[in-house]
């Protein structure tokens, strides 16, 4: 049974790699086996701290960089990374950003760039490295979703629009290549700690708020990731498919 998680010989390419769950994800599934192709927008392409993770773990590392708010850097980044003949069997869609200004003065370049980072370039990639799943016969696609694709937020309404459509699109995949042998699926974090969620970190009565309805009563870590990322990822997941793995302490259960 337990070979069923064991992902040698894989090749993963994960985005937003660089630190918080993106490399929370990329090591855990170097860990289960899988060779790691690594992008961020400031990813060094040499000697990174995921980069020394993973080699550390015994796996290879690739790197590139990524200007996710734009379609075509993400365009034609998914063309390099066909031109220098890597076939990703999983992708971790993981990239994203979040802007917070009230919405009546939430300004229009703020909801563009988050629904650029966080809803079309996840679109775009998993078209463009869906499509060599789809000729392969197989793949596993896993999105960064969000307590927000069930809940509104608060000055955040371009995040909350984009992670609902995310989980809307991880459904719509879903249902479309399924029966082409992949498996498309999200994970929706609860409250990280990371720089994304530093504010709140910060905000003592928030923080505190925030505790109080986490039945587990601590926020999570990059770490927790480890497992739910590894089972979407590996055969033990074979049928499973345009599922949102809620990984929150609890939160969603109050």
């Amino acid at each position: 049974m337990l070979s069923s998680f064991d992902l040698t010989g894989k090749t993963a390419l994960v985005t937003g790699c660089k630190r918080g769950i993106g490399r929370g994800i990329a090591e855990a599934l170097a860990q289960a086996g899988a060779n790691i192709v690594g992008v961020s927008a400031t990813l060094e392409l040499q000697g990174s701290a995921v980069e020394k993770s993973v080699q550390d773990l015994g796996r290879s590392f690739k790197a590139y960089q990524c200007d996710f708010s734009d379609r075509d850097a993400v365009r034609s980044f998914a063309a390099q990374v066909q031109t220098d003949g890597v076939s990703p069997d999983i992708l971790v869609n993981n990239a994203g950003t979040i802007k917070r200004a009230p919405a009546a003065d939430h300004p229009d370049e703020l909801w563009d760039e988050v629904i650029d980072v966080n809803l079309t370039a996840q679109f775009i990639l998993a078209r463009e490295i869906g499509r060599g799943m789809i000729a392969r016969g197989s793949g596993k696609i896993i999105f960064t979703a969000s307590l927000l694709t069930f809940q509104g937020g608060i000055t955040v309404p371009g995040y909350a629009a984009s992670k609902g459509g995310i989980g809307q699109l991880t459904k719509a995949l879903a249902n479309e290549w399924a029966g082409k042998g992949l498996n498309v699926n999200a994970i929706a974090p609860g409250y990280i700690a990371t720089d994304n969620t530093q504010a709140l970190q910060d905000d003592a009565d928030r923080s505190k708020s925030i505790l109080e309805r986490i039945p587990q009563g601590r926020w999570g870590t990059p770490q927790d990731f480890a497992g739910p990322a590894v089972f979407l990822a590996s055969q033990a997941s074979n049928y499973v498919n345009g599922e949102i793995l809620v990984v929150d302490g609890g939160w969603m259960g109050r």
